[in-house]
């Protein structure tokens, strides 16, 4: 039924007939007491064409400072190909073929050609760094891309304007996530990316369409499906950092500057997002 509904509100009904979903923005803001946080759902890919509302450009406008998941605009190339080969690679002697077998390499192996990378290039890759990189072809070949993702595009203008960037946490600490996440939860991942394109790009379709119109309820069902079918991957990934970050953002309400927080939008929606573990300690948090 939701994703009839969605379905109706994208290509169905007139605009009018969905107006009540289309009033609000991936974005929420909270008072303290001489400042204002917002909180922006990101999203890591989008099309160069995108347009961000005017309220979005607005909070950017109003903040001082940014806080996202990593430092962007202090990442050294040379660093982070060093730790993304350091957790991303097998061991020596060791491949991706052995620890998957035959059969369902040949599937990966399948996809990766469709993506257009030699799936040799994928055979010293840890289950988890081969998922995330065929997810991230595929969102390409589908015309979205990172240089015009939400992080990215404030990043350049953050730098332009000489914001301040800060992480909620490291590169490292970011990977190692994954990277250390148990081998069964690693080839989970990655069975899912090698998965039926049509019905990945349906989700991501579906993803874009919710985060637009600011669709909380509907990017919570998203998410929620996620934690039903892999609960253990998806709590070290959204939950525990959520926890994490938390007590981050309630310090900033003690500054004098405006913040603008960007995080996954999935981190904003949900039991124990970021926007519940506020409200559960007693923040009124107004979505825009």
């Amino acid at each position: 039924m939701k994703k009839l509904l969605i379905a109706l509100c994208v290509f169905w009904l007139s605009a009018s007939a969905c107006a009540a979903a289309q009033e609000h923005h991936s974005l929420w803001s909270l008072k303290g007491k001489t400042n204002t946080v917002y909180l922006l759902g990101s999203v890591h890919f989008l099309n160069a064409s995108e347009q961000l509302p005017a309220v979005v450009d607005e909070a950017y406008k109003n903040a001082e400072v940014l806080l996202m998941e990593i430092d962007m605009d202090d990442l050294d190339p040379a660093e982070t190909q060093q730790i993304t080969l350091e957790l991303g690679l097998l061991p020596a002697g060791q491949s991706l073929e052995q620890q998957l077998g035959k059969p369902t390499y040949s599937r990966l192996s399948a996809r990766a050609q469709e993506v257009g990378v030699d799936p040799m290039l994928l055979n010293r890759f840890k289950p988890w760094f081969a998922a995330m990189t065929l997810v991230q072809l595929q969102l390409v070949k589908l015309g979205l891309d990172p240089s015009s993702g939400i992080e990215q595009r404030f990043t350049t203008r953050a730098v332009a304007d000489k914001k301040p960037i800060h992480g909620l946490e490291t590169l490292r600490e970011q990977l190692n996530m994954l990277a250390g996440l148990p081998d069964r939860q690693q080839r989970e991942f990655l069975l899912y990316s090698i998965e039926d394109t049509d019905r990945i790009s349906q989700e991501i379709d579906e993803l874009l369409s919710a985060w637009r119109r600011g669709d909380s309820k509907a990017l919570a069902n998203l998410l929620a499906e996620g934690f039903d079918q892999y609960p253990d991957l998806y709590r070290p990934l959204t939950t525990d950092r959520n926890r994490r970050w938390v007590s981050q953002v309630e310090a900033l309400l003690d500054d004098r500057d405006d913040y603008l927080v960007i995080v996954g939008t999935l981190h904003l929606v949900g039991k124990d997002s970021l926007i519940d573990l506020l409200e559960n300690k007693g923040h009124k948090v107004t979505q825009h």
